[in-house]
This record gives structure tokens, C-alpha cells and sequence, in this order.
């Protein structure tokens, strides 16, 4: 038999309607389908679309892209039935079911589809690595929020009220997340921190107003972190006296700050973050060995703690719930937050090619050059747009797992092993270590002064970063990094040890509850500059195009002469009364009405409980 193939062979069976026929077959509905084609392409008439090749469209034959589906274009004119070896049509009056489907026919997905999937796990991936570059000032900001000025005030809370005053901490945390947002937002459009925009934008007064009164936070946020690191060096080695303790925060703090360069690289600065973050994950770690020895505490109990209870309206309750509020909410990590997110800013713009070179007079290597202080980097709003959402977003997450998490952990932990027991109400550090000592195990005590040493140290670093910010931006000072840092550590450390040698232990714990009335008194006022910068688009406007700088200029008032103009405004805009808030292109990013009445109620209901705080007070309800 030849073994060349005959003229009537047909295709082999494949499924679906053949498309691509044997130039020779006999295949009856082939051969109809291309006499309905030729028919269609003979009788095109013009436009009108008349006889034969008007019912060819109406059918939809020969049209791809609409009509009916494939298999009824494709059914010959009789409308009967044709059973073709591959496979068999139906007409619309015998219906015939479609076959079934065979199990090792596998539906393969459309290229469209796979493209898709790729591309979201591609966004996903960029989202995710572009996040984790942002990973740092949100854990250096949190560790202002587990101080050891918090230490006291939790434990108080959990051993009256147990676990009710849980939703303080809740609540006071959302607060922070809230102003700390702003600070960011503040930071990230303006390019200057909190005591720079308030030097910018206030008159001198009242600039001069607003740094002392954060100079005075900053002072006693340090004597809390100062007298914290030497009870801690004393617990865990009896034989270091209080006073050394407090010398040696000194030191140790210095040390690490002099690798602190927030003008350097990134890679530096990187490299300084983590090792916050160990001090914090130590902080962590320490607290979740101490939760884990807790016994006779369902979990369920500990969760409706976060619910409101009537323990927040209760006199005593109340005065707990301002001071968790005073000791969580810290003045000086608002100017922390709006000046930490710069270099990741400049960096962008360095990346992208979109910052210039600086003011020749700027590159002076004299460190005390005036110009050089005077010239002040804006973002581009690119950058402002690529790094506002995720450091946001990170600074959210930072403190709800590290602030959130220790401040409940502690209260937990009080509230577990020290609710009803009368000497707890009244007790300090060392006495509350001696309880957890006793009440659940000597090492839950060592864990305890372990986590408040990595607390004060960790703490009085971001505090000292802090103070430099603020006498920076305030006042200019024209000094070396390390000496300002000095000179900041100095003014708080000199009054601890002073407290330390001359009453001992009674007299720290009094400095210390101290220290948390100032934070009260200090915070609204810290904050109202805040949140009125962020709601006006006079200082929120960001001007299209690349990054610049801003060259600071003095101009005479009458008899005194006003940082930056404010007639023309920030980075030289016509302000006046213009309708549209600014000069034409510019981009407003001032808060929404909404975030500005929810900021605005934050801050009356933080003063209002700061004010009840000092009342309660001076009643002598402690």
C-alpha cells in the first residue's frame, strides 16, 4: 500500500471545529463555511449591505470580533445537523448535549490571566522591599513610648485596676499615632522639623515660648530615662551606686551617639537604627518571657480590658488614665518624628537625580559657616509622595507591635501578679521589683530590670537626638553635633545625680513622678503648633518639579527682624489672599477638615485630662 497519503484523507481528530482544513478535504461543513465566504465576498454590495452578504453579516459570518459565537457562525444554511469526525453540530431544533468532559483534560489558564497574577506579585514584592527601606525611625520613634517614666505609671494602673485601664493604653496609642502622623506629615512636605517650622512660622516670642517649654520636656523626659538606667544598673548589680548609674548613662549614651550622622549615608544611618531596634527587641523579648511566666490570667480577661470600662470615670481611675496618657504621649518625640524622615528624602532625590548642588557657600568646610546654617533642603514632590505613605505606614506599625505591646505588657504584668495587694499601690521601682521577685520568681524580677535598662538606654538616645533637633531648629546653634549632643545629656543628667547623692531612692522616684507632671503640663502646647501647620496650606504647598534649597533670609521689621518671610511665605510664595491658598501649580497637602477637627478634639480632650491630672494632683490623690 503507498505510504503517501491519499487526496480524501482527513485531518486528524482534534477538538473544536477545524479552522485550518486539508486544502483537498471532503469535509462538508468546510467546504460550506468557504462557499459561504466566496458567496459573502461576490455579493458586497457597497455600504448597504443588500441580498446574500447583508444575511452572511446579520449571521455573522466571517466577522471575529461580534455576532454569534463560533460554532453557530460556523453551522451550515440548512441548520441540520452534521457529524464530522472530529466533531458534531446541533441545530437549534435537535439540541443535542455536549459531551462530557474528559479527566485528563486540564483547562489551561489564558496568558491574560498569568500576566495578571505576575504583575500583582510584582507590586507586591516592590510594596514590600520599598517598605523595608523605611524600616527604622518608626521603631526609634516607638521606643519614646516605653520609657522607663511608663514603667511607674502602668504598674500603678494594673495593680489597682487590674486590666480595665487596658483601653488607656489602647486609646492613648492611637492619640500618638495620630499626632506622630502629623509630625511625619510636617517633616515630609516642609522639609524642616517641628522647632525649625516653629522658629520659620511663629513670631520670635512666641518661637522663643514653644522652645522652652520643649527644652523643659526634653529635660525631664531625660531625668525619667537618667534615673530609670541607674536604678536598673543598681538592681542588676547592687554594688553600683545610684550616682555611678547616672554617670554612666552619661557615657554610654555618648558612645553610641557619636555614630549618629544623619547627614551622612544611608548605609551609616541604617546601620544606627538597628541597633535601636535590638534594644527594643530586647525590650520585647524581655517582657514575653515575663508574660509567659504569668498563671491563674485567661486571655479573655486580659482582651476585655480594652473595652471601656467605668474604672476610666472613676476618681482614682481618672488620675491613672492622665498619667498613662502624660507618660505615653511624649512632647519631644513629635520633634523627633518630623526631622528623622529627612535623609530618606534626600536620598531619593539623590537617586532620581532631582536634587542640585548646594549653595557654594554651603559646602564650606567650616562648620560654623552662618550661611551654611541658613540653607535648608526641600523635598521634590516626588519624593514627598513616594516616602509620606510608607512612613506612615510604618510608624503605625512600629507602635502597635513595640509601644502598644510593652505598655500592656507591663500593665498585664502587674495587673496579673499585683492587683490587691495594698503595698503595690504606694510602691517605686525597687519595690515593685522586689514584688515581681516574690510574687512570680527572682527571674521575673531580673527580666524586669534587665527590659528597664534597654528602655533607659535606648530612650535616653532618641532623647538626646531630640534635644539636638530642637536647639538646632530654635535657635541655630552653631557648634559641633557632639559637643550640642553633650551639652543637651548634660542639663538632665546634672539634676539626677544632684537627686541621687543628696535624698537617694526616696528622692528619684519623687523626680520621677515629677518628670511626668512636667510632660503633662508641656504636651498640649507642644502640640497646638503642630496641628495647626499641618491644617493650613500657606505651609503645606508643595511646588512641582525637582528638589531645591532654601536659602533662610532675615528681613527688618520695625525694630526686629522675622525668620523667613511672611509675606512672601514659605519657599518664597506670594501668600496674601490669594483664592486658591498659594502660588498657581502648587500641590496643597494640608489635612482634610475631618483630620483637623479629630486633631483638634485629640488635643481638647489631652488637655483637659492634663489639667484634671494636675488638679487630682495638687488634691494629693497619688
Amino acid at each position: 500500500m503507498c505510504a503517501s497519503a491519499s487526496r480524501t484523507d482527513e485531518p486528524r481528530k482534534s477538538q473544536g471545529f477545524n479552522q485550518s482544513p486539508n486544502p483537498l478535504s471532503a469535509d462538508l461543513t468546510t467546504n460550506q463555511d468557504l462557499d459561504g465566504i466566496v458567496n459573502q465576498r461576490a455579493n458586497r454590495t457597497g455600504s448597504g449591505g443588500t441580498g446574500i452578504s447583508a444575511q452572511l453579516r446579520q449571521d455573522g459570518v466571517g466577522d471575529d470580533g461580534g455576532g454569534l459565537p463560533r460554532p453557530e457562525r460556523d453551522r451550515p444554511p440548512g441548520g441540520d445537523m452534521i457529524k464530522t469526525p472530529s466533531s458534531t453540530v446541533s441545530s437549534p431544533t435537535n439540541p443535542q448535549p455536549s459531551p462530557p468532559p474528559s479527566s485528563n483534560q486540564v483547562e489551561a489558564p489564558s496568558p491574560g490571566s498569568v500576566k495578571q497574577a505576575k504583575s500583582r506579585l510584582g507590586q507586591i514584592k516592590h510594596a514590600l522591599i520599598t517598605f523595608g527601606q523605611f524600616v527604622g525611625p518608626g521603631v526609634m520613634i516607638s521606643v519614646a513610648y516605653i520609657d522607663p517614666g511608663n514603667y511607674a505609671t502602668d504598674i500603678a494602673a494594673g495593680a489597682s485596676y487590674r486590666f480595665k485601664l487596658l483601653f488607656i493604653v489602647l486609646l492613648s496609642n492611637l492619640f500618638a499615632i495620630l499626632l506622630q502622623s502629623l509630625a511625619i506629615k510636617l517633616g515630609t512636605v516642609t522639609g524642616l522639623d517641628l522647632s525649625s517650622a516653629c522658629r520659620a512660622f511663629l513670631p520670635r516670642w512666641l518661637n522663643y515660648f514653644i522652645y522652652a517649654l520643649a527644652e523643659i520636656a526634653i529635660i525631664a523626659t531625660d531625668i525619667a530615662e537618667v534615673i530609670g538606667t541607674a536604678i536598673a544598673f543598681n538592681l542588676l548589680s547592687p554594688k553600683i551606686p545610684l550616682v555611678a548609674g547616672c554617670a554612666l548613662s552619661i557615657i554610654d549614651v555618648m558612645l553610641i551617639l557619636v555614630f549618629y550622622n544623619p547627614n551622612g549615608q544611608m548605609k551609616g544611618l541604617r546601620i544606627f537604627e538597628f541597633f535601636v531596634c535590638i534594644l527594643v527587641m530586647g525590650v520585647v523579648a524581655c517582657f514575653c518571657i515575663q508574660l509567659s511566666m504569668i498563671s491563674n490570667t485567661s486571655v479573655g480577661e486580659v482582651f476585655k480590658g480594652y473595652l471601656p470600662s467605668s474604672a476610666v470615670i472613676e476618681q482614682q481611675g481618672l488620675y491613672q488614665a492622665c498619667g498613662i496618657l502624660g507618660a505615653t504621649v511624649m512632647p519631644h518625640s513629635l520633634f523627633l518624628g518630623s526631622g528623622i524622615v529627612q535623609p530618606r528624602l534626600r536620598a531619593y532625590d539623590e537617586q532620581r537625580g532631582l536634587l542640585p548642588a548646594e549653595p557654594v557657600s554651603a559646602n564650606s568646610s567650616d562648620t560654623n559657616s552662618d550661611y551654611a546654617d541658613k540653607v535648608h533642603y526641600v523635598p521634590s514632590q516626588s519624593a514627598i509622595k513616594h516616602s509620606l505613605k510608607y512612613s506612615i505606614a510604618e510608624l503605625a506599625l512600629s507602635l502597635f507591635t513595640f509601644a502598644l505591646f510593652v505598655n500592656s505588657a507591663i500593665l498585664i504584668v502587674a495587673g496579673a501578679s499585683l492587683y490587691q495587694n495594698p503595698t503595690a499601690l504606694d510602691a517605686d521601682i525597687f519595690a515593685i521589683h522586689s514584688l515581681l521577685s516574690s510574687s512570680i520568681s527572682p527571674a521575673a524580677g531580673t527580666i524586669f530590670a534587665l527590659a528597664l535598662l534597654l528602655s533607659g538606654v535606648s530612650a535616653g538616645i532618641v532623647c538626646t537626638i531630640a534635644g539636638q533637633m530642637v536647639s538646632e531648629g530654635a535657635l541655630r546653634w552653631k557648634m559641633r553635633p557632639w559637643l550640642r549632643r553633650l551639652i543637651t545629656r548634660s542639663i538632665s543628667i546634672t539634676p539626677s545625680i544632684l537627686i541621687a547623692a543628696v535624698v537617694g531612692k526616696d528622692g528619684l522616684n519623687a523626680a520621677l513622678q515629677g518628670s511626668q507632671v512636667a510632660l503633662s503640663v508641656v504636651l498640649p502646647f507642644v502640640t497646638a503648633p503642630l496641628i495647626w501647620f499641618t491644617s493650613r496650606d500657606r505651609y503645606m504647598m508643595v511646588m512641582p518639579g525637582g528638589a531645591r534649597y532654601q536659602v533662610e533670609e532675615e528681613e527688618a521689621v520695625g525694630d526686629k527682624r522675622r525668620l523667613f518671610s511672611a509675606k512672601r511665605g514659605w519657599l518664597g510664595r506670594k501668600m496674601g489672599n490669594s483664592n486658591n491658598g498659594g502660588e498657581e501649580g502648587g500641590v496643597k497637602m494640608a489635612n482634610s477638615w475631618l483630620t483637623t477637627i479629630v486633631a483638634g478634639l485629640v488635643w481638647g480632650l489631652m488637655a483637659v485630662m492634663n489639667v484634671a491630672n494636675l488638679v487630682l494632683l495638687g488634691k494629693g490623690n497619688s
